[in-house]
Order: structure tokens, then C-alpha cells, then sequence
């Protein structure tokens, strides 16, 4: 039985799920950030120190082809990966840390519709990515 929910759509779409797929998918399952290839395989070879990084590009490139992950691009050259399933929510990146902040805002969800709609259009679907640097505490005020 799978274990997680990535390991659970693989097994889904009929994918054989090795032993290092298995481990891929619990740490990107697991995963409460956005981490690249190289943070993958650090997270992953700790629980099994036999997985080797082409290992892990291949199966994460396997998983984002069929759908189970996403990969995004947050300007800092490196392409990051997340469970494609789960609610929608848009990134707020820190420019200065690359922390990845995920929100919701169902004004700025609206406004969206409303932007297509003048335009002819019905929105099916966006990706919202913001770039920040924190505030100082003179910007708070």
C-alpha cells in the first residue's frame, strides 16, 4: 500500500515504484518547501545512502511528465519542484533568501476572472509568482 499521496498516483498511473522512487516520493511528499534536484537528493540519500543524483533527476523528471509534481522557475536559476495536486495558491519569493512564501487571496483570485472576462476570455487557469525583499523598518511604517 502506498504510502504517501505522490507514491499513491504513481502506483495510480501504473508506474513501477521502486525502492528509490518510493523514497523519492516521501521526500518530495514530505517536503514543506520548494526544493530543487540537489536538495531532493540530499533528503533522499539520507534515508537511502545508494540513490545517486541521476537517479533522482530521472525520477523527478519522470513524476513532473506524468503530472504528479510541478516545477517552477523563481528567478534564482534553479528549477524547484512541489506536489502538482492540493489547493490552488500562488508564491511570494524573497529575492535576497529564496524563501518561497505560498498564500491564498480570493480578491486577487477575482479580480483575475474579472481581467479575463473583459478581455473575452474565461479563465481555466494562472500562476501567480510575486518577487519581494523584506521591508525595512522604515518601509513598515
Amino acid at each position: 500500500m502506498p504510502e504517501n499521496r505522490i507514491e499513491r498516483l504513481c502506483v495510480d498511473k501504473g508506474m513501477k515504484m521502486t525502492e528509490q522512487r518510493r523514497v523519492i516520493a516521501r521526500v518530495l511528499s514530505s517536503a514543506e518547501d520548494h526544493p530543487d534536484v540537489e536538495e531532493v537528493y540530499r533528503r533522499a540519500s539520507e534515508l537511502d545512502p545508494r540513490i545517486s543524483i541521476a537517479t533522482v533527476y530521472r525520477t523527478v523528471r519522470l513524476f513532473e511528465e506524468a503530472g504528479i509534481i510541478e516545477r517552477h522557475d523563481f528567478g534564482d536559476g534553479r528549477s524547484r519542484y512541489e506536489e502538482a495536486a492540493g489547493d490552488h495558491h500562488d508564491h511570494l519569493i524573497d529575492i535576497q533568501s529564496g524563501e518561497v512564501v505560498e498564500f491564498q487571496n480570493e480578491e486577487i483570485e477575482q479580480l483575475q476572472k474579472k481581467i479575463a472576462k473583459q478581455h473575452g476570455m474565461k479563465l481555466v487557469g494562472h500562476r501567480l509568482e510575486l518577487y519581494g525583499v523584506p521591508l525595512g523598518r522604515d518601509d513598515k511604517k
